[in-house]
């Protein structure tokens, strides 16, 4: 019999807010406010959005005539915290702090435990989780060498998408996610790619700090000499070179847009300069599709493509045609987020899942 219970589910990500209302594993319904470059532009850091995004969710509940006295969780998406287990966490005070303070960084995730903390606050009978958040670590020893002893490279990716994506296609194709090796590349508002191990991402590009492809609003790896000579150059803060890495870098930083659509609207109307930021993009993408091949010794089961650009058929056909020589390409426009997010939460509700500690 259906208990009745409601799940909040939050995702914030850098170009958008998504959340859902699900009623046990049904989806009473799913929003998404995607947010300008212009409209965030005044904000100084992520969580300077926070009462910004908290009350476009409110108002829609709202407007909704949700009935919040019935939600029993709050899920949202992991943000910056320290390198922990894959896993459903519950929203504790330590975890709020590093959250707050951006501990491994400033990143959209980040919002997604606070306000779920805050609504659940305001409930009478809800609690407040994260599930596999962008920092899941499973690198692989070597993985973590940079190049340099003062720098290691660190784990952080789209976790919850690569995830809810790979185990989506080893059912499909009737197979264990823990018995296939895949290449998983979330193409969204930042772009990782994932070499997948049996189950574990034993290597991935830093989709946050400055690794990878450039994306909508991000500018991937820059030469480091030239990112050195700007940053001592007098011209520009920490702050707004930081800025130029993540928030104003990649496609808004060559067009002034970070709406995907835009651009390949731009690049269709003639636009050669959007037609060549497209054909570079998809470009360093299938360069780093390629490399985590390499990762796994050649040996790949599949690749999957992912995230909102995933959407535009011609840029997945210009990736599949650069890489497809390695193995079949499968395409999973947008993300499975909410509904991996909805389902941890039942299964923590229904007792079927391990609800791990911050500390």
């Amino acid at each position: 019999m259906n208990s009745g219970r409601l799940i909040l589910v939050i995702n914030p990500g850098s170009t958008s807010t998504k959340f859902a209302l699900f009623e046990e594993s049904e989806s009473l319904f799913e929003v998404t406010l995607a947010h300008s470059a212009e409209e965030l532009s005044g904000y100084a850091k992520i969580t300077d959005q926070f009462h910004f995004r908290k009350d476009l969710i409110a108002g829609e509940l709202d407007r909704r005539k949700a009935d919040l006295s019935r939600i029993a969780a709050v899920v949202g998406r992991g943000g910056l915290v320290k390198p922990i287990e894959s896993g459903v966490y519950e929203v504790n005070d330590r975890m709020i702090e590093d959250l707050r303070t951006g501990l491994l960084g400033q990143h959209a995730s980040n919002l997604g435990g606070l306000i779920a903390h805050d609504i659940a606050q305001t409930l009478p009978n809800a609690k407040a989780y994260i599930v596999d958040p962008v920092v899941v670590d499973e690198l692989q020893p070597a993985a973590r060498l940079s190049g340099h002893p003062a720098i290691e490279r660190i784990s952080i990716f789209h976790a919850l998408n690569q995830k809810a994506v790979a185990r989506l296609y080893a059912a499909g194709a009737g197979k264990r996610y823990e018995d296939l090796n895949l290449v998983v590349a979330h193409l969204g508002g930042g772009i990782s790619v994932g070499a997948h191990r049996k189950g574990k991402v034993v290597d991935v590009n830093n989709a946050l700090h400055g690794d990878g492809p450039f994306s909508p609003e991000r500018s991937g790896g820059l030469p480091s000499g030239q990112l050195v000579d700007l940053c001592f150059s007098g011209r520009y803060t920490q702050a707004e070179i930081k800025t130029m890495i993540t928030g104003k870098g990649g496609m808004v930083a060559y067009l002034g847009t970070n709406n995907f659509r835009e651009v390949c609207s731009m690049a269709e109307k003639g636009d050669r300069k959007a037609a060549l930021v497209i054909e570079a993009a998809g470009c360093q993408i299938s360069k780093e599709i390629a490399a985590m091949a390499a990762v796994l010794s050649g040996e790949v089961d599949a690749i999957l493509l992912t995230g909102g650009l995933a959407y535009n058929e011609s840029f997945t056909n210009r990736i599949k045609g650069m890489i497809g020589f390695i193995a079949r390409v499968h395409v999973y426009p947008g993300e499975d987020e909410i509904k991996s997010l909805a389902y941890n939460g039942l299964l923590a509700l229904e007792g079927k899942i391990e609800i791990r500690k911050y500390i």
